[in-house]
């Protein structure tokens, strides 16, 4: 079975070459990824005649991509200046390393991670990536604050999305 490092690098090289299409399998396990329009999920076991395939998932790239960001506000959040299209060149994006659900909170009953307004260090925590049933979670990677949040709770994000703008 891939780890989850090895996987991001997986998609990092797919998305970077001129290929298409990628097949990936070992040990009874096989990753299939498509550029052209589809992400298609898939794990494999041998097959007996007992045993049938595991299910196959196939998500459009459409229902991954947003057609905009959406912002997350909550009333108890400070105001905070949110920048305008020509002020976004000195921010630093915190970007998606893979597909999955962003999470803005470890449970549901907890508060986010971060909000806007919040301060934040290279280290610091700022939300989970769910990809294939493990909960990765993304650090922030500069210090600075949080000014604008670019994702909803539960939301498809796709790799190398935008989830949070960082004032450095």
């Amino acid at each position: 079975m891939l780890k989850v490092q090895e996987i991001r690098e997986l998609i990092k090289l797919v998305d970077q070459s001129s290929i298409d299409e990628f097949v990936y399998e070992i040990d009874g396990s096989k990753i299939k990824m498509k550029k052209n329009g589809t992400v298609t999920v898939a794990s494999m076991q041998p097959i007996t005649p007992a045993t049938a395939p595991a299910a196959v998932q196939t998500i459009p790239v459409a229902a991954v991509t947003p057609a905009a960001p959406a912002v997350e506000v909550k009333q108890e959040a400070p105001k905070v200046e949110t920048p305008t299209e020509g002020d976004t060149t000195n921010l630093h994006k915190i970007t998606s390393p893979m597909v999955g659900t962003f999470y803005a909170s470890p449970t549901p009953d907890s508060d986010a991670y971060v909000k806007v307004g919040s301060n934040v260090s290279k280290d610091s925590i700022v939300c989970i990536v769910e990809a294939m049933k493990l909960f990765n979670e993304i650090e922030a990677e500069v210090n600075g604050e949080i000014v604008e949040v670019l994702v909803k709770n539960g939301q498809l994000v796709e790799y190398g999305q935008p989830l949070f703008l960082v004032k450095p």
